[in-house]
Parts: C-alpha cells; structure tokens; sequence
C-alpha cells in the first residue's frame, strides 16, 4: 500500500520510533528535562529558543546572527561570507522576499503540497541557500527550519538514513504525517507532553530529535 504514490514503509519506520518506550527519555535527555547532575543538554536544544526562536513575528521574515548562531547548534555552520550576504545583502532580501509567502503558523501536517512542492516559495528558499557556496541541503534546510519550525523539518544525514533514505522528503513526510487523519502527526504532539516539552517544540523537532537520538550511533554502519 501507499499513500500519495509515496511508500507505505516510511509510515512504519516512523511508526516504531515514535511507539519506542526509550522515545521519551530521548527527548527529555536531549532537551536537559531533570538530568542527573553533572550531565548536560544536546547543544541542538537551544536550536528553535535562542533569542526567542526564529518564527516569532518580528523576525520571521529575515535571517538574524541568531539563527546562523542557532544553526551551529545542530553541528553545522554557514560560510562567513554567505553569513555576511544573508544579513547585510541581496542574498538575504531575496530570501526575505520568499519567507513572507512562506507561512509561518501552518504544522507540516495540515500544509498542502502547493507550499512545499518544487517551485513553491519554501522550495525556492531552500534551493536559494543550497545554491551558495560552501551551503549543503542539509545547512540549508536547517536554517529554514529555524525560520518555518513548523512547517520545514531539520533533515540530516542520520535520519535519512534511519528512514530509508526517502526521495522527495519533504512531500513524502508530508504526506505520511497526513496518513490516517494526521495520526503520526498527533501521535508526535503526544509524546511531546509525554516528555514535559514546551509547546515551541513543534511536531518536526519531535519527529528528528526522537530518530535522530535512537539511530546516530547506529548511523555509522548506514549504507
């Protein structure tokens, strides 16, 4: 079976991390919710609250030394000219020009394909940065998500790999958080109260930070 042409699988996968009982001591171990003493939060838990957050109406619709700050906190950095360019030059007025048709307020889950298909403003964006030097899809699509938290995903190369290395990412999760009357979807806000997150975490950050925290030390035997 599939869903919008796209692979059943994915949905599983996805599945059986979420319905994973060490999902919540991840996300609680991540974001430093009651750790032992002596023992710190993932430096990527200060990705969408520091300075506020990148979405918060005065800012939404620029990139700020915040957000490429907030990047480095998921182990990646962006090239100190493109830095430069993104917040003193054409390349950051054209992005802005593409994120204030990107909504802001709108999960992944009830989005329809027109804003995250080819040719859509947020693809443009993300084909905007990756277009620069020194700027991977991965770089780039963490700074849009930093930007639009809950409507674009951090992707990297541990959850590609731990989801079957899916084309068309951002359609095929879409459309399997959308599977079933968006179950995935509420099953993730779940579990986000499950572990005594902030309601600023949004569905996205739950879904990589549970992957990812379950498959990186597995990730080195990846294909």
């Amino acid at each position: 079976m599939s869903f919008g042409g796209l692979p059943k699988p994915l949905v599983e996968r996805m599945g059986a991390f979420i319905a994973d009982p060490q999902a919540v001591v991840n996300l609680r171990r991540y974001f430093g919710i009651d750790l032992p003493p002596g023992t710190v939060a993932f430096t990527g838990s200060r990705f969408e609250h520091l300075a506020g957050g990148g979405d918060r109406p005065e800012v939404a619709d620029r990139v700020t030394a915040e957000d490429l700050v907030a990047v480095q906190t998921l182990s990646v950095t962006v090239p100190v000219p493109v830095a430069l360019d993104l917040l003193e030059g054409h390349l950051g007025a054209h992005l802005s020009d593409l994120l204030r048709v990107v909504p802001a307020d709108l999960d992944m889950a009830q989005a329809d394909t027109v804003h995250l298909k080819p040719g859509s403003p947020a693809y443009r964006a993300w084909e905007l940065l990756f277009g620069q030097h020194g700027v991977g899809w991965v770089t780039a699509g963490k700074l849009l998500a930093r930007k639009r938290p809950r409507l674009l995903p951090v992707y990297d190369d541990v959850v590609r790999c731990a989801l079957g290395h899916p084309s068309d990412f951002w359609l095929t999760l879409q459309a399997a958080l959308r599977e079933d009357g968006a179950a995935l979807h509420r099953q993730l806000l779940e579990l986000r109260q499950a572990a005594g997150l902030p309601e600023t975490v949004s569905a996205l950050r739950v879904c990589d930070v549970v992957v990812w925290m379950r498959h990186r030390i597995e990730h080195r035997n990846c294909p």
